[in-house]
């Protein structure tokens, strides 16, 4: 009896893959026929036959109790590395949420909240372990080790996708107390002990601003999120630049569903048509709006790639931050003095709206945002800007005696020793023994 020959597999989901291109050619009519389609592609006219006809490809079915075919789950595990890479380690949570969304593309039910641990037992790259949370003391020692790990994987992105200095953004959002005036120094008189108080409107109704900033030194259109249930004033838009948005939501904060909507329709349609390569680098924090598995996701279609900062390192890393919050803010707060000396004493959303463009104005220079990149490191690449400044400043610091405090965020990442968990919050234990 002649032995019986296994198929190769790897051949195998060559050949699939070959069919699946001649049934896009014929679909789009760049192919006329099934006997072309097989002179062209070189595959058996009886399996193009079957794929038209709906009969799947073998390799792609599994056990009833997979949800994804093969080459899904493999997208899912490569996109689980990739976050890894990038300094986001995505809990089981966002796991879940990103499988979610691709079953529901294709009308399939939802996991189970016991799906992402059997992921891992089946797949060796992937690992999940717990997140070690440090005193503030030994996070201070440890701040240039884990600042220069941030540069690292932004020296990487910029390697592996050919980003250009002039593609690269960094995007936050800052809050305000609708009434608060600035802290400044006030002229007394000489026989007063105490500080002086300065009346503030009553109004401390929070509003937020989703703001994005680029290298070269311009601003995205503010993104401005009132609180609000679901009527909104039309009297809140006039007046306001044209390219600027209003969203609301219960609070004024931002929501998750907010931070997707900014994504799809304000900062991807306006960078469009800016970008001076293929691809985009977008900054950013590690907020929960900003780690969604359809954020993600959004950025992966329009060739946008985030790289998140370490925790408690805005200050630091956030070209927003570092040059451009703070003066915002000082000038909004003199905006709000100004209106109160006079007569005015509440603000309401359409003084914010009178007084926050001019603020803006004042704040997003163009100078102002180029030294912002320049001061993170960024834009020229320069880490030791940052790290050298960690250096001196943490020259003369002792390192603690306290010990660690665990905490019990799970998080995915790459089971190399070297690579698990690249965030300041779980150093490698062997880095500390």
């Amino acid at each position: 009896m002649p032995p019986i020959r296994k198929k190769d597999p790897l051949k195998s989901a060559q050949i699939e893959g070959k069919i699946q291109l001649a049934i896009s050619d014929l679909k789009n009519g760049r192919i006329l026929n099934i006997r072309e389609a097989t002179r062209i592609y070189d595959i058996p006219r009886t399996t193009l036959r079957d794929r038209l006809k709906g009969i799947e490809y073998k390799g792609e079915k599994r056990a009833n109790h997979h949800k994804l075919t093969q080459s899904e789950e493999d997208s899912l595990v490569k996109w689980v590395l990739d976050l890894d890479r990038r300094g986001l380690p995505p809990r089981h949570s966002l796991v879940r949420d990103m499988v979610n969304y691709l079953l529901l593309q294709h009308g399939k039910p939802q996991v189970g909240k016991n799906w992402v641990t059997n992921l891992i037992k089946r797949r060796p790259e992937i690992d999940s372990k717990s997140a070690r949370k440090y005193n503030y003391e030994r996070a201070k020692c440890e701040d240039p080790k884990i600042i220069q790990e941030h540069f690292d994987r932004v020296r990487d992105a910029i390697s592996e996708y050919g980003i250009l200095p002039e593609d690269i953004y960094n995007f936050d959002e800052t809050g305000f107390a609708m009434g608060l005036c600035a802290t400044a120094k006030a002229i007394t008189g000489s026989d007063r002990y105490a500080r002086p108080k300065l009346l503030q409107p009553g109004n401390r109704e929070w509003v937020t601003a989703i703001e994005a900033t680029n290298s070269t030194g311009w601003a995205i259109p503010s993104y401005i999120i009132f609180k609000a249930k679901k009527n909104v004033r039309l009297g809140w838009f006039d007046d306001l630049p044209s390219d600027w948005r209003i969203n609301i939501s219960e609070n004024g904060w931002t929501t998750d569903q907010i931070g997707l909507e900014w994504l799809k329709t304000h900062f991807i349609p306006y960078i469009n048509g800016r970008s001076m390569g293929s691809y985009r680098m977008l900054i950013l924090d590690g907020h929960g709006s900003h780690l969604t598995a359809e954020f993600d996701r959004t950025c992966t279609e329009n060739n946008i790639i985030p790289i998140c900062m370490p925790p408690h390192s805005s200050h630091l890393l956030q070209p927003l931050d570092v040059g451009c919050f703070a003066v915002l803010k000082r000038h909004y707060g003199q905006q709000v003095e100004q209106r109160m000396r006079d007569g005015f004493n509440h603000i309401d959303k359409l003084d914010f709206l009178m007084a926050f463009p001019k603020a803006r104005t004042e704040a997003y220079k163009a100078r102002t945002i180029q030294n912002s990149f320049v001061a993170t490191g960024l834009v020229p690449f320069n880490p030791d800007r940052v790290i050298q400044q960690l250096n001196i400043r943490l020259k003369n610091t002792n390192p603690p005696s306290k010990s660690i405090k665990q905490y019990t965020i799970i998080l995915l990442t790459n089971t190399s020793k070297y690579t698990s968990i690249r965030t300041p919050d779980n150093y490698n234990k062997e880095t500390y023994k």
